[in-house]
């Protein structure tokens, strides 16, 4: 659904069932373009594909926001009332936690919402559903029991697009920059990579922290804000910042989307 809110009819789209196939297929040029979540509005981090985004020589050229609209999808012909489980991901089943407890409908943890849907749609099981979308719907031929069933109804999820640093496209659109760093081990590096994006006017929209496994309670800090890597305040502050830090990578800088 993000492929084509982003890309309308443009691309063909191809899937994977882990997001390091995702990254290896671009690596070896068996697909241009990839895109991933990163970011949910409830639950935050997609902590695996941010940390994919940091070993790999991707830059990201876009952004999605996409609502997230949960949907019971069933066999056709079932009932709301003939349900006793609902199979999806753990996160889609904690969003609607309310609409299955309510509806007396035991939740089992799945692989992910599309997933789960595809294996009902291979089955011959009536009293089960699962939560997915209502492209799911269509694409596996299930019925729609019952829409926007989570429990939040500004639930978003944040898609990246990103290539090989060689096929960036000419004339992009830089109003938004994502940038990783590792601070030195010192008191107060930290505070000096915040107060230099402060000293130079750049408006954080996101900061978030991940364990680097190489080196224990030792975190790379990923940070989004607003600006181009070719605005002079911008590449200024990343020039101070190598002061407090013993790293700094730059994930890309691309249009600023709406929600």
């Amino acid at each position: 659904m993000a492929i084509r809110e982003y890309f309308k009819k443009d691309v063909e789209p191809k899937g994977f069932d882990l997001s390091e196939e995702v990254c290896n297929a671009l690596e070896d040029d068996d697909v241009a373009i990839g895109v991933l979540p990163v970011e949910n509005s409830i639950v935050g981090n997609v902590a695996v594909n941010v940390d994919l985004l940091l070993k790999h020589h991707f830059f990201i050229i876009g952004e999605i926001y996409l609502p997230i609209n949960h949907c019971l999808l069933a066999k056709k012909g079932v009932k709301l009332k003939d349900i006793k489980y609902v199979k999806s991901h753990p996160i889609a089943l904690a969003q609607c936690h309310d609409f299955l407890t309510k509806n007396k409908i035991k939740g089992i943890p799945e692989f992910d919402t599309a997933g789960s849907s595809e294996l009902l749609s291979k089955s011959n099981i009536l009293d089960e559903a699962t939560i997915s979308s209502s492209l799911s719907a269509q694409y596996y031929d299930l019925e729609i029991i019952s829409e926007d069933i989570q429990k939040v109804n500004t639930n978003f999820t944040r898609f990246v697009v990103f290539v090989k640093e060689k096929n960036i496209p000419e004339g992009l659109k830089l109003e938004k920059t994502s940038i990783a760093f590792s601070t030195n081990h010192k008191p107060g590096a930290l505070l000096g990579c915040l107060q230099e994006f402060a000293t130079f006017g750049l408006n954080l929209t996101k900061i978030e922290s991940r364990p680097i496994p190489e080196n224990p309670f030792m975190y790379t800090f990923f940070v989004d804000f607003l600006g181009s890597i070719h605005d002079d305040k911008v590449r200024d502050c990343l020039v101070k910042l190598k002061d407090h830090t013993s790293s700094i990578k730059i994930l890309g800088s691309y249009p600023k989307a709406k929600f």
